[in-house]
């Protein structure tokens, strides 16, 4: 058994296509850097990532599928799903690989690998909805609304466009606690920003809640109201809790100003 050993990137997938079609190989499974091989492993090829050969790999892309195939391979592979690996990775190869004039192969469903990628993308980007949903922001004294998130998937880049078009005349911050960044707006550009190891954060990554000496007064304020119209317009003879778990997931209540 062949195995690609690659850092997980989506430069370094395109980079093990590079190589798979230098090198004339069809790896049979990919694996990310420090993880455990697959058992009867008996070859490895270690993929350096260089950001020419990824873009060399995704012009020829360009040159072959259309602006919503493209999109589906950027967006499934935001899923970090390493189960998504082999199946990108055949894909990818799949389209190089097609005969002028045959069929598309972004079309072909029935193909075990095209639809993997397909339904990976379509959680991702039901995941994204989701966001939209049940982002709850806070508002600082400085007037800066702040949000903490923690998806499955790592979504933030597509929902920044929405609330930048939405919230276009106020300054926000959208922070992703499970990977440690987030998208800053200061009303006119929109930075990713890290905060450097070990800085004290202006609020609590677990609950959420921004800290008491920055939070706006007139924030807890409407914190409260919003609890009390919450609990005011729950119809305690109309419950349905499976329903409300089915729309409104569980994971999602401890950043919900509503659920706390």
């Amino acid at each position: 058994m062949l195995v690609y050993i690659f850092d997980r990137t989506l430069d370094g997938l395109l980079c093990a296509v590079f190589d798979a079609f230098s090198l004339r190989q069809q790896p049979e499974a990919l694996v990310g850097r420090g993880e455990p091989l697959p058992l009867f492993c008996d070859e490895t090829h270690w993929v350096e990532t260089a950001e020419d050969r990824a873009q060399r790999v995704w012009r020829g892309l360009e040159k072959r599928l259309g602006k919503d195939a493209l999109r589906m391979l950027a967006v499934s592979y935001l899923s970090e799903l390493s189960e998504l690996d082999l199946p990108l990775f055949n894909y990818i190869c799949k389209i190089f690989r097609r005969p002028e004039g045959s069929r598309c192969v972004e079309l072909n469903f029935a193909d075990p690998d095209v639809l993997a990628v397909r339904n990976i993308c379509r959680k991702v980007l039901h995941e994204q909805l989701r966001m939209k949903q049940f982002i709850r922001f806070q508002k600082a004294k400085d007037g800066t609304y702040l949000a903490v998130v923690s998806p499955d998937h790592d979504v933030l880049p597509l929902v920044t466009d929405h609330f930048r078009d939405r919230f276009g005349d106020q300054p926000w911050l959208i922070y992703d606690a499970k990977r440690q960044y987030g998208f800053h707006y200061d009303q006119q550009n929109l930075t990713r920003i890290q905060f450097p190891e070990g800085e004290r954060l202006p609020f609590d990554l677990k609950s959420g809640q921004m800290d008491e000496q920055i939070l706006s007064e007139n924030d807890k304020t409407f914190q409260e109201l919003w609890r009390t119209y919450f609990k005011a317009v729950c119809i305690q003879e109309r419950m349905n809790p499976r329903k409300q778990l089915n729309d409104m997931p569980r994971r999602y209540w401890k950043y919900m100003t509503e659920k706390q």
